[in-house]
C-alpha cells in the first residue's frame, strides 16, 4: 500500500501531519492536526504539539493547568462524527451495515451518489483500498468541496482510488462493469435505469433513505424495473450500556432511527425475476388493485376468487402450499 493511504499512517509514533484525538477526564474528545511549533489550548491550559511528535500512540500529556489528556489517533467512526459538515453524515452504524451487507471488498469498483460531507466516501475508500475505484457524484459543489477536504484530511492527501464528479448521477454516469452502487439521495428510483446499465450481473444496489415513503417507492420501483431480484430492507438501532460495578443497565439515550437501508442484486441480461411466492396482505395495494394476491372480489353467481383468471380453490391451494413451505399466512 502507498504511504498516503496505507497502514503506515495508522502505525508508529505520532508525526507531523497526524490527526490526534485527545480525551479529557470527562470523556470529551478534541481532534487536531500535529504541527511543529504549535500549541493546543483549552480552558484548562495548553501544551505544545512537540510533546506528542515522536511519542507513541496512547501517551498522556498534561496541560499547564495540570489536566491529563489521553492522546490517540482518531478511529474513522470518531473522525466522521467530528469533521466539518455540509450535509448530515452517514452514521458509523449505517456505514458499517453498508460495508457488510453491500459486500464492499478490496479492489471493488463502486459508484456512490450523494457525497454529503464525505463520511461514507471515507469508509468506502478504506474498504476498497488503493487498487479499487470509487466514483462519487454530488449535485452541490459546496458539499463536494467540504467532502474533498474531509477525505483528504483523513487520508493525508488525495486518494488514488477516488474520483468526484459534481452533477446528477443519472445524467453523468458513464462507468461500466461496476460491482456496487450506493445511493444516498432523495429519489433513488430516478436512477434505476442508469444504475442497471452500469452494474455487472450479480452486482449490488444499496440505497439509503430517510422515510418510509421513500423506502416504499424505491422498493416498488425496483420490483417494476425488472432487472433486480427481490429487494431486502431494514434499519439498525444501537443502544450502549452503562457498566459501573454492580450498576449494569442500558444507557438512557441511544442512537435510534437514522435511515433505512435496502439492497437488491442485478440479474443477468434478459432474465426475468422469479415470481414472489408470498402474496401481500389484502388491501396492501389499495382498493383498485386486481393483481395476484389482491383483495378478494365478487364474481358472477356470488362466488369469490382471490384474483381474476384463477380457478375456484386456487387461493386455498396456494395458501396450503405456502404453509407447507414454512411460510407464514399473509392476509
Amino acid at each position: 500500500m502507498s504511504e498516503p493511504t496505507g497502514a503506515a499512517r495508522r502505525r508508529g509514533p505520532f508525526k507531523v501531519g497526524d490527526q490526534v484525538q485527545l480525551t479529557d477526564p470527562k470523556g470529551r474528545h478534541y481532534t487536531f492536526t500535529l504541527e511543529e511549533g504549535k500549541s493546543f489550548h483549552t480552558h484548562k491550559g495548553a501544551f505544545p504539539h512537540d510533546e506528542l511528535i515522536g511519542a507513541p500512540e496512547g501517551s498522556v500529556v498534561r496541560t499547564t493547568g495540570n489536566v491529563a489528556y489521553l492522546a490517540l489517533r482518531p478511529l474513522l467512526p470518531d473522525y466522521v462524527l467530528s469533521m466539518p459538515r455540509g450535509a448530515a453524515v452517514v452514521y458509523p452504524k449505517d456505514a458499517g451495515q453498508i460495508l457488510a451487507m453491500a459486500d464492499i471488498f478490496p479492489g471493488a469498483r463502486v459508484v456512490e451518489a450523494g457525497v454529503g460531507s464525505g463520511s461514507l466516501s471515507s469508509f468506502l475508500l478504506r474498504a476498497i483500498g488503493d487498487d479499487g475505484m470509487l466514483h462519487s457524484y454530488e449535485r452541490r459543489a459546496d458539499f463536494a468541496e467540504i467532502a474533498t477536504q474531509n477525505v483528504e484530511r483523513y487520508f493525508g492527501g488525495p486518494h488514488p482510488a477516488w474520483t468526484l464528479t459534481v452533477g446528477d448521477l443519472q445524467d453523468n454516469l458513464s462507468d461500466t462493469d461496476v460491482d456496487r452502487v450506493i445511493l444516498d439521495m432523495l429519489a433513488p428510483w430516478e436512477c434505476l435505469e442508469a444504475v442497471s446499465k452500469a452494474l455487472v450481473p450479480g452486482g449490488i444496489l444499496c440505497a439509503y433513505v430517510a422515510t418510509t415513503t421513500q423506502l416504499a417507492r424505491t422498493v416498488e420501483a425496483i420490483r417494476e424495473h425488472g432487472t433486480f431480484n427481490e429487494p431486502s430492507a431494514w434499519e439498525t438501532m444501537v443502544r450502549t450500556w452503562h457498566v459501573e460495578g454492580l450498576a449494569v443497565r442500558p444507557d438512557h439515550r441511544m442512537i435510534g432511527h437514522t435511515g433505512f437501508l435496502l439492497t437488491a442484486r442485478r440479474l443477468a441480461d434478459g432474465v426475468e425475476p422469479p415470481l414472489r411466492r408470498r402474496r401481500p396482505a389484502k388491501g396492501a395495494y389499495g382498493e383498485d388493485y386486481t393483481g395476484p394476491g389482491g383483495r378478494e372480489q365478487a364474481v358472477p353467481g356470488g362466488r369469490e376468487q382471490s384474483a381474476p383468471g384463477k380457478p375456484d380453490g386456487a387461493a386455498a391451494a396456494d395458501l396450503t402450499a405456502d404453509l407447507a413451505d414454512g411460510s407464514p399466512e399473509r392476509g
